[in-house]
């Protein structure tokens, strides 16, 4: 089970690395290309669409592998991904995966998976350096459902808050040198509101469930914890950006730079442990 582990995983690092290389190129291709050298002919196996396709299947395989990394490493420990930063990694960075997968479904643009797909490869490259020999569990983290639900929600929030991030950073590269290579910026704006849509549900969840944790574990709900706290900065972050777009009618350059502190916040979250020492320094 250790084996099929650790073969997954280097194989999903191969795939992600792949689909980042293919899309960067087809990206590249495409935008030096003169419009008389397209090829009108839809039988031409190298047009970009079929590039496209490609790009994004070898992120569903990587997805794939990397579910069978996390589903081993949990049969082989009898916990969920949360007893340290490398299973951190790993659950990080398939949330990413599979919200570059949704969002690629919904808005049919490539640029945006390739984003998703580098912030995941920056990650699983770091958990790549991290010691990941399962150890016992300390007792605070004896609690396998509550955290695995705990870690779920994280999951599918920075997830979320990551696709947020890509389409900002676009929306903010579109408005200022309006390049054709990138979506229109109404789709970008559109992109960044649904990704709060999907993560701010899921981060109030965290957050309670945390909560709720920290009460069978330190006994008390609160404590403000470094990480606690930068959680909890998160997540005000994020309801100020429903608060000023739905009562503000902030959109655009505004919305767009809320939605990239929201995700520096996340990463401060997630690094915490190696910033602040706390009640959540497992590493």
């Amino acid at each position: 089970m250790a084996s099929l582990e650790v073969i997954s995983f280097a194989a999903a690092i191969a795939g992600v690395g792949l689909s980042v290389i293919l899309s960067i190129t087809t990206l590249a291709a495409r935008r030096l290309r003169p419009a008389s050298a397209i090829s009108t002919t839809s039988s031409t196996i190298f047009t970009s669409e079929r590039w496209d396709y490609a790009g994004w299947g070898l992120t569903a395989l990587s997805l794939l592998l990397l579910t069978v990394s996390i589903v081993s490493r949990a049969l082989s420990t009898g916990h969920g991904p949360f007893s340290n930063m490398y299973e951190f990694s790993l659950a990080f960075a398939w949330g990413i995966l599979a919200m570059s997968l949704l969002f690629r479904w919904r808005y049919r643009l490539q640029i945006l998976i390739t984003l998703g797909a580098v912030v995941a490869l920056a990650l699983l490259l770091f958990a790549s350096t991290l010691p990941s020999k399962p150890v016992p569990l300390v007792p605070a983290l004896q609690q396998s459902f509550l955290l695995s639900a705990h870690v779920a929600a994280a999951i599918v929030a920075y997830g979320a808050f990551t696709m947020g991030f890509c389409a900002s950073a676009l929306y903010l590269i579109k408005d200022r040198w309006q390049t054709s290579a990138i979506p229109g910026l109404e789709v970008l704006d559109d992109m960044g509101y649904l990704s709060v849509k999907i993560g701010f549900p899921f981060m109030t969840i965290l957050i309670i469930l945390g909560a709720l944790w920290a009460d069978i574990a330190w006994g008390t709900y609160w404590s403000w914890d470094p990480k606690e706290t930068a959680s909890l900065v998160t997540w005000l972050l994020f309801a100020s950006y429903l608060h000023a777009r739905l009562l503000g009618g902030w959109h655009g350059r505004r919305a767009a730079w809320i939605l990239i502190a929201g995700f520096a916040a996340v990463l401060f979250t997630f690094f915490g442990n190696y910033i602040f020492s706390g009640l959540h320094s497992y590493r």
